[in-house]
């Protein structure tokens, strides 16, 4: 990876239908606050914790643990229009939202049954290139291609600000500041990366960095402490974020594939309770999804494995699954081309593929789990929105 100095550029009338099948993100704040420790690259660190670990979880694999009993509902009130991004409320078990290339964003409530759309946010003249809740779950932030973002109020749907890219450019994605949620990271089509405050709906001074392409994916770790970024040339940014002032400091470049749209960023603190390994998940069109060590402070990223999906042009997205677990091995979850939701155990050495959800009738291009894994959201390039259940043990 490259070094940095300080850097001075810085429902619709369609409505939904319950499947006749049977059968998140999640911030971890509180226990993710490691400071990166020094160690061999690659190495795998194994916890006082492990073998109790082990012991707890039985023979009990992760096959059986990622078994889904069926489509639990398919939401279509956005068909014919691509839905690249669905998410859980942080910390929930019902409440999912979803944007679409239409200009909405749907808020759904998944119980009582039947699952309902509660509102349709309307506003954007373009399409909805993602969204983000809040850690209260109380404001939803939106970016469009129409140049700008909008901050939502979750509870009646209410718009209450409309926010002006700084370049005047389409915004193309959007995530939290996860300590502070007055502060939103914004990405653009002029290869900017833009902090702003949606309090006062300008830019943050020194919150600015330029990038070698249109910015296409943004996470930061769960202190908050470093941010990544990705564009459509093949890059992927580290910053350092001031805890302080929100102002960006480029640290590290890393060229995942030349030309190769890097379109998921995903971070994780810990893979598993036995390999606390701070990693990056990333997607790329390079028909992989990739897994990164992050093995410093400043966010340089060592690659420790690939898994096979089909994704060459689409803007597809994984995720890390949000329960830390007593269960032997750890798993990810990414959408694909194939049409497929594919699951991957990041340490299994052979034979990594888990599970495959079928079902989609076009990409899948977002997959996010509920608090608790029991339920499993995806959406695709059709505007379908699929919930899986999951098998009840």
């Amino acid at each position: 990876m490259e070094d940095f100095e300080d850097d001075p550029r810085a429902l619709g009338a369609r409505g939904h239908r319950r499947s006749v099948s049977r059968g998140s993100y999640q911030l971890q704040a509180q226990m993710n606050r490691a400071v990166y420790e020094d160690r061999p690259p690659g190495s795998v660190v194994p916890t006082s914790a492990a073998e109790a670990s082990r012991a707890m979880a039985g023979d009990t694999s992760l096959s059986e643990n990622y078994a889904f009993a069926g489509m639990y509902h398919v939401f279509d009130q956005h068909v014919d229009e691509a839905v690249p991004r669905v998410r859980f409320a942080n910390d929930d078990r019902h409440r999912l939202a979803c944007c679409s290339l239409d200009g909405s964003i749907s808020l759904c409530q998944l119980v009582p049954a039947p699952p309902t759309v509660l509102r349709v946010l309307r506003g954007h003249t373009r399409g909805v290139s993602d969204f983000a809740w809040s850690l209260s779950n109380d404001i939803l932030v939106s970016t469009s291609l129409d140049a700008t973002m909008r901050i939502w109020a979750s509870e009646d749907g209410r718009c209450i600000r409309e926010i002006p890219d700084p370049d005047s450019a389409e915004l193309l994605c959007c995530t939290f500041q996860p300590v502070n949620n007055n502060l939103t990271v914004v990405g653009n089509a002029k290869h900017n990366v833009h902090v702003m405050n949606i309090s006062t709906g300008k830019k943050v001074k020194g919150g600015s960095s330029k990038l070698t392409g249109r910015v296409l994916a943004l996470s930061f770790d769960a202190p908050g402490r470093l941010l990544w970024a990705g564009d459509d040339r093949g890059s992927v940014f580290s910053f350092l974020f001031d805890m302080a002032t929100g102002k960006l400091t480029k640290a590290k470049r890393l060229v995942v594939h030349e030309g190769s749209p890097v379109t998921s960023i995903s971070a994780r603190s810990w893979v598993s309770r036995e390999a606390r390994d701070p990693s990056l998940l990333i997607n790329a069109c390079l028909n992989k999804l990739l897994l990164y060590r992050v093995v410093d402070n400043e966010g340089t990223l060592q690659l420790k494995r690939s898994f096979p999906i089909e994704q060459s042009s689409h803007p597809i997205r994984s995720i890390f699954c949000p329960l830390v677990s007593f269960r032997q091995g750890a798993c990810v979850v990414t959408g694909s081309e194939d049409m497929c939701v594919h699951f991957f155990d990041v340490e299994r050495a052979a034979k990594a593929a888990v599970n495959k959800l079928r079902g989609h009738s076009a990409p899948v291009l977002d997959v996010s789990f509920n608090c608790d894994e029991s339920l499993l959201a995806s959406s695709d390039a059709s505007g379908m929105v699929i919930v899986w259940r999951r098998e009840q043990k």
